[in-house]
C-alpha cells in the first residue's frame, strides 16, 4: 500500500516538476547590441568630454596661422626750450611715428602650422581610440552579461524543481514513505545551486553596472541576441594569422597614432630648426623735424644676429625625441604582432571547439535528460543517480554556454585589434 502510495506522489511530482516555470522578470524594454552602440554614441560622458580634445586641437591651429601683430610707435615733444613751449607739435614742433611688422623667415609658420594639424589628427585618432575600445568593453560586457544570465536561467529552473521535489518528499518523509537521507540529499544539491547562482548574480550585477554606466543609461533592460546571426556569419569563417598581422598594421588606431606621434616629432624637429634662422622686421618711419630733413619718411628693418642663440639646445631635444619615438614604433610594432599572434590562437581554439557543437549534440543532451526524468519516474533510478545527473546536466549546459561566449569574445577581440569587422557580430 505504502509502495502504491509513493509511486502516485512521485509520478505526481515528476508531472509538475516537468512544467518548468521561467524565472519572473519584470517589464523591462529590449535592447540589441547595436542599439547599445548607438545609446554608447549618444551618451556616454567620456566620449562627449573626449570631443572637446579634438576641438582644442583645432584651436591650436587657428592660433598657428595668426601672425604678431604689427607695432607702432610714436613719438611727439614735451618741452622745447627754443619756444619755450610744451608738447610742441605744430608745424615748427616735432613729431614722430614709425610703424614694424615681424616677417618670418625660413618657414617658420608653415612648419607651425603643419605641427598644429597633424596634433588635430592625433587628437581625432585619440577620439576614434577611445569610441573604439568602448565598443569592444560594451560588446564583451554585453556577451557576457546574456551568456551569464543564460546560465541563470538554467540554474533557476533546477533550484525550481529541485525545491519543488523537495516540498513533495518532505510531506512524504513525515508520512514515512521517503527516508531522511533523500531529504538530505536533495537540500545539499539544492544549496551546491543556490550557491553557484550567487557566484553568478555577482557576475550579473556587475557587469549590469558597467553596462548602465556605458550606455549612459541607468534604466534595466532585457538582452536581445541573435545567436543564429553570429553562428552563420562566423562559423566557416577561415582567416590566416599573416593576414590578421596585415590588418592589424594597417588598421590598429594604437599603432596608427604611434606612427602620427613621429610624424609630429619630425614636424616639430623642422619648426625648431626654422626658428634657429633670425626673422625681420620691417616697416616705415615718419620723422618732422628730427631727421636730416623736413617731414623724413624712412624704410626701417631689423634682424637679430644670430651669435650664440642657434636653437641648437631644443632641436637636440627634439631629435633625440624623435630617435626615442622610432624606437617606440618598432616596440609596438613588435608588441602588435604578437599580441594579433597569441590571440589568433585562442580565436582558432574556440573556432574548433564551437565546430564540434552542433544542434545535434544540443539535442541528444536535451533526450537524455527527459529519459532521465522519465526513468526516475519508473523508479529506473535512484535518487542519488537522479541527484548526479541533475548536477552533470547543469555543469554541461553551462559549459556548453561558456564556449559559445568565448568564442564569440574572440572574434570581438580579433575585430578590436585589426579595427575590421571580418568576423560579424
Amino acid at each position: 500500500m505504502k509502495r502504491k502510495i509513493k509511486l502516485k506522489y512521485i509520478k505526481l511530482l515528476v508531472i509538475f516538476s516537468c512544467i518548468i516555470p521561467i524565472h519572473q522578470i519584470k517589464s523591462q524594454n529590449t535592447l540589441s547590441l547595436n542599439g547599445a552602440e548607438g545609446l554608447l554614441q549618444k551618451n556616454n560622458l567620456l566620449l562627449l568630454a573626449e570631443e572637446y580634445s579634438i576641438s582644442a586641437a583645432e584651436a591650436s591651429v587657428i592660433q598657428a596661422k595668426i601672425w604678431e601683430l604689427p607695432l607702432l610707435t610714436g613719438e611727439i615733444n614735451a618741452i622745447n626750450p627754443s619756444e619755450k613751449k610744451i608738447f610742441d607739435v605744430n608745424n615748427k614742433g616735432q613729431k614722430a611715428f614709425a610703424i614694424q611688422q615681424l616677417i618670418y623667415v625660413g618657414g617658420k609658420k608653415k612648419n607651425e602650422i603643419a605641427f598644429a594639424k597633424n596634433n588635430v589628427e592625433i587628437a581625432k585618432l585619440q577620439f576614434e581610440q577611445l569610441l573604439r575600445t568602448l565598443k569592444y568593453e560594451l560588446n564583451i560586457t554585453f556577451y557576457t552579461l546574456f551568456y551569464d544570465l543564460e546560465k541563470l536561467k538554467t540554474i533557476d529552473n533546477q533550484i525550481t524543481k529541485i525545491e519543488y521535489i523537495l516540498n513533495i518528499y518532505q510531506i512524504q518523509e513525515k508520512k514515512g514513505n521517503i527516508p531522511l537521507k533523500d531529504i538530505v540529499r536533495l537540500q545539499s544539491l539544492a544549496l551546491n545551486f543556490k550557491n553557484e547562482r550567487n557566484q553568478i548574480l555577482h557576475l550579473i550585477y556587475e557587469n549590469q553596472y558597467k553596462l548602465k554606466l556605458l550606455i549612459g543609461d541607468e534604466n534595466d533592460y532585457q538582452l536581445l541576441l541573435e545567436e543564429n546571426e553570429i553562428f552563420n556569419s562566423c562559423k566557416n569563417i577561415s582567416i590566416s594569422k599573416d593576414t590578421l598581422i596585415k590588418l592589424g598594421i594597417k588598421n590598429n588606431i594604437d599603432y596608427q597614432m604611434q606612427l602620427k606621434i613621429a610624424t609630429s616629432q619630425e614636424l616639430y624637429l623642422k619648426w625648431q630648426k626654422s626658428l634657429a634662422i633670425p626673422d625681420l622686421n620691417i616697416g616705415a618711419s615718419y620723422d618732422q623735424r628730427g631727421g636730416a630733413f623736413q617731414n623724413q619718411v624712412n624704410l626701417t628693418f631689423g634682424i637679430p644676429i644670430a651669435l650664440w642663440n642657434r636653437n641648437k639646445g631644443n632641436i637636440k631635444l627634439s631629435e633625440a625625441k624623435l630617435k626615442q619615438q622610432n624606437i617606440n614604433n618598432d616596440y609596438s610594432k613588435l608588441e602588435l604582432t604578437n599580441f594579433i599572434e597569441m590571440n589568433w590562437k585562442e580565436w582558432k581554439n574556440h573556432q574548433e571547439q564551437i565546430n564540434n557543437i552542433n544542434a545535434k549534440t544540443t539535442n541528444e543532451i536535451e533526450e537524455v535528460y527527459k529519459g532521465v526524468i522519465n526513468n526516475f519516474e519508473k523508479r529506473n533510478i535512484s535518487l542519488l543517480e537522479f541527484s548526479d545527473f541533475m548536477e552533470s546536466y547543469t555543469t554541461n549546459k553551462n559549459q556548453l554556454n561558456e564556449i559559445t561566449k568565448n568564442w564569440i569574445i574572440s572574434n570581438v577581440k580579433l575585430n578590436y585589434i585589426t579595427n575590421t569587422e571580418i568576423l560579424k557580430k
